[in-house]
This record gives structure tokens, C-alpha cells and sequence, in this order.
């Protein structure tokens, strides 16, 4: 039997972790809890969890200082913001650090359960980092070349040109696999949403083009002039396979 997911929940509001901890552990997950950035790290120090709830305001360290730190010092673990309807500008920027998903308080908790379930699912594929080799290692995996940079479809991996695997989320994965399927074809917004949708992550414009953008620092020689990943005028965007 399969040990219980585990999940870090940090949020400034007692009752709300007590709450959530209940309801998840109640649902088969193992839950840790802090109550700031600072208890979080310690927990951190002593295990790393499968994911994290971050809420988005917390005094001192808030949730975006922790996300940027988090998706740094431990990029598998998955992060999803807990904000208020408040917070779009937030919530952009949290996507933009790195965030796999957001959920607006106040939430009901099955949506909530939904929405972690379907993060975990896109990031289940955690494996050891590899060595430093001077080229990509071998692999039997499918790749297709991003630019200087090769995406392993079955490792859910991104290789750059000296063989350093280059950090990426579920959700960019997710994107680069769709462009991937779809070789010098220009896909629309609806289109990418649509998939996006299918995948669990937020569906709005602004955050497809932050995706694109911090895609682009990754695969692009020069991100401010793409060969790889182009916007099509009045259309969106195409992957550009040579």
C-alpha cells in the first residue's frame, strides 16, 4: 500500500488550518501545518512535501516571497495559492513564480480537494536530478527539440543545449506537450484554453501569455526576439519545430 500524499499547509489563520487539516487528512493525505513562512521552512528543512498550500497574505514573509523561494530550493514541489477574490494582480504574479494553480477564499473545500488532486496528477512524475553529463543523457523517452533545448515527453523532463535539465512546472510541461502535438500550427486562445481547462489550470488570457513569456526565458536564445514559441498577430501562438 502506497504511503499518504503529503502536504504542507501554511496559513496565518488558525482556524481555517485546523479546518483543512481535518478535511484532508480526512481524506487520506498527510498534513503538516505553519502558521508563517518561518515555521514552514523548518518543516521543509525536515521533509520535503508533495505539495504545498500557501496562503497568499500572511504577516511578514507573505505567500509569493515563500512560492519564489519554494519553486527555487525545491522545484517538485507543487505549489497552489490560497488568495482572495481580491487578489488578481496577486494571483498573476504567483502564476507567473511559478504557482501550479490558485483557489479564491473563501472556497468550498470539495472544490478545493478537486483542485489539489488534479495539480498532483500533473506532478506525479518526480524522479532523482540527474548527473551533470556533458550532453542530455540517453534515453528511450520521446524528445522533441524546443530550440536549443529538448522536451522528454516521457520523463516530463526539459534538457538544455549542455545537458542541465532547466526547471519547469506541471502546467509548463503541460503547455510545451501541447505546442509538442501540434508541430507549425498556429493555436488560438480558445484552443489553448480549452486545454487548459482539460488540465486543471486557471483559463484566462493574461495568464496564458505569462506562461508563454516565462516559457520563452527558457527555450528562447533571445527571448525578446522568439524563434521557438512566436506570437501569431490577432491569433496566438505557434511552436515553430525545426
Amino acid at each position: 500500500m502506497s504511503p499518504p500524499t503529503s502536504l504542507l499547509l501554511v496559513d496565518d489563520e488558525a482556524e481555517l488550518r485546523e479546518l483543512l487539516a481535518e478535511y484532508f487528512t480526512r481524506q487520506g493525505f498527510a498534513v503538516r501545518c505553519a502558521a508563517d513562512a518561518v515555521e514552514a521552512r523548518r518543516l521543509l528543512a525536515e521533509a520535503r512535501p508533495e505539495m504545498a498550500l500557501l496562503d497568499l497574505n500572511m504577516p511578514g514573509e507573505n505567500g509569493l516571497s515563500l512560492a519564489r523561494w519554494l519553486r527555487e530550493a525545491h522545484p517538485q514541489v507543487a505549489i497552489l495559492m490560497l488568495t482572495t477574490a481580491s487578489d488578481a494582480v496577486d494571483r498573476v504574479v504567483g502564476l507567473e513564480l511559478g504557482a501550479d494553480d490558485y483557489v479564491a477564499k473563501p472556497f468550498d473545500l470539495r472544490e478545493l480537494l478537486a483542485r489539489v488532486r488534479a495539480v498532483l496528477r500533473r506532478t506525479q512524475a518526480v524522479a532523482a536530478p540527474p548527473a551533470t553529463p556533458a550532453t542530455a543523457p540517453a534515453s528511450s523517452g520521446r524528445r522533441v527539440a524546443f530550440g536549443a533545448c529538448a522536451l522528454d515527453l516521457d520523463e516530463r523532463k526539459l534538457w538544455d543545449a549542455q545537458g542541465q535539465e532547466v526547471t519547469i512546472t506541471a502546467a509548463e510541461f503541460d503547455l510545451l506537450a501541447l505546442f509538442a502535438r501540434h508541430p507549425n500550427r498556429p493555436l488560438n486562445r480558445d484552443q489553448i484554453m480549452e486545454q487548459a481547462h482539460n488540465r486543471g489550470w486557471d483559463v484566462f488570457d493574461r495568464s496564458i501569455d505569462l506562461r508563454i513569456m516565462r516559457l520563452r526565458r527558457k527555450v528562447e536564445r533571445n527571448p525578446d526576439k522568439p524563434e521557438v514559441l512566436k506570437t501569431v498577430r490577432n491569433v496566438g501562438y505557434v511552436f515553430v519545430s525545426t
